[in-house]
């Protein structure tokens, strides 16, 4: 019973850190949408642990920290949200790079897991702000 109520406030907490980062078309209005395409390493015989790709379309939330897949890790995973701000802000369409996961358990060492990211950013042609000006003077 402990264990759920654990769950459901770590749950309502990332549900808070989620909405707290608001959506991508009110941060970022000149994206039309995000693509992370992840390879997930850990240290064992087969290093490759999983290949993701995540979408964010503009009404999806600006939260960029992605967990840890190594079950027991807690306090970790891949925050992009700097790297991804960052990428905007120099209107930079594709960047790459790797980061390990800083989190910690009993059993884990240090560096259990990393990733390999390339992240993908199409940017729309008018931003909306943009469009409403035209709007208006019609």
């Amino acid at each position: 019973m402990a264990s759920k109520q654990n769950y459901v406030k770590k749950m309502e907490a990332k549900n808070q850190l989620k909405t707290d980062a608001g959506i991508i078309a009110d941060r970022f209005p000149t994206v039309a949408g995000i693509v992370i395409n992840m390879t997930y390493y850990h240290n064992a015989e087969n290093p490759i642990l999983m290949h993701r790709t995540v979408n964010f379309f503009p009404e999806s939330h600006a939260f960029f920290n992605l967990e840890c897949m190594i079950k027991g890790c807690e306090e970790g995973g891949f925050n992009l949200k700097r790297i991804i701000s960052k990428q905007i802000k120099d209107k930079k369409k594709v960047i790459r790079g790797e980061m390990s996961c800083k989190g910690k358990s009993g059993d884990l060492r240090a560096n259990h897991s990393s990733i390999d990211y390339e992240i993908n950013i199409s940017y729309s042609k008018k931003t909306k702000k943009k469009a409403a000006k035209k709007t208006k003077k019609k």
